[in-house]
């Protein structure tokens, strides 16, 4: 497992209070991983051995050793490739440095979205999908545009897919939807309360729910059946959703190839079938 410094910021709201503070001095000083031993680590930090050991397990090591391996990699590939800073859009930036900025930050939110795909995981968001009666999709704000992609894609493959815009539509389908079914819940925050309240009506009719969500444990985490998880930070000028929804889009567009590619004829038969021909543009014809 790769990653280990975005795996520890992003589940480090669901740790102990004691764990929650040694993670946040290893996210202040990460080299603290690589030049400490666990004693001295668990010295440096006011806590104990057993804390580091449990940190490490939360995190998904096996010990402190995996997870100072991986600390030192990833603080390697750091120093390797030295990006440009992360940092809010300031008044004097230029279009140059506007267009540099929002493109690096997403490519970041996708590459940190990547490390965090369980591919176990996936493989069994792709059965559930692939064997349901009906695809329920739910999602508000720019989550909704994912939903849509989602859809637009599903039909591609024949997939019986059901989506509404406004949540007292969400609310009626996620009533309507079965055991046979499955619901593919879309929320960056995990806390929307509509999309919360249809996931416990999903529930009550024990239809498999698969949530595309930020990795920090939220209502519709603990709602989900399986999971798939996003990684993004939504700053100042980025509060409309804009590396979130570029993540959620990509993992759309992996569950989608996934699905596609477990009948593989069959879906470039049904993509032939769908493909919709645009017609070219004559400039000497007249349309009425």
């Amino acid at each position: 497992m790769s990653n280990a410094l975005l795996r520890l910021r992003e589940l480090s709201g669901s740790f102990s209070s004691t764990e929650r503070e040694v993670a946040r001095i290893i996210l202040e000083n990460p080299k603290l991983v690589v030049d400490l031993s666990i004693h001295e680590l668990a010295k440096q930090t006011f806590s104990s051995a057993s804390t580091v050991v449990r940190l490490c397990h939360h995190t998904g090591y096996a010990g402190y050793k995996d997870f100072r391996k991986a600390v030192t990699y990833e603080l390697a590939l750091r120093e390797q490739s030295k990006q440009m800073e992360q940092t809010e859009i300031a008044r004097s930036d230029s279009l140059k440095e506007i267009i540099d900025k929002i493109t690096y930050l997403n490519i970041v939110s996708l590459e940190e979205s990547k490390q965090l795909l369980d591919t176990v995981v996936l493989r069994r968001c792709v059965e559930l999908l692939c064997g349901a009666r009906v695809i329920y999709l739910f999602g508000l704000g720019a989550s909704l545009c994912a939903a849509k992609d989602a859809n637009l894609k599903f039909l591609r493959l024949n997939k019986m897919c059901m989506i509404n815009e406004d949540w007292h539509s969400q609310i009626l389908q996620a009533r309507n939807a079965g055991p046979e079914d499955v619901a593919l819940v879309i929320s960056y925050s995990g806390v929307t309360v509509e999309i919360i309240e249809c996931m416990k009506e999903l529930k009550q009719n024990k239809t498999p729910i698969i949530a595309i969500t930020r990795c920090v444990q939220s209502p519709v985490t603990e709602l989900a059946d399986e999971t798939l998880y996003t990684a993004a930070n939504e700053s100042l000028f980025r509060s409309g959703a804009m590396s979130s929804r570029m993540s959620q889009l990509n993992i759309v567009d992996i569950l989608y190839t996934a699905m596609a590619n477990e009948q593989y004829e069959q879906s470039l038969r049904q993509l032939s079938k769908t493909h919709i021909v645009k017609p070219e543009y004559n400039p000497g014809k007249t349309f009425k």
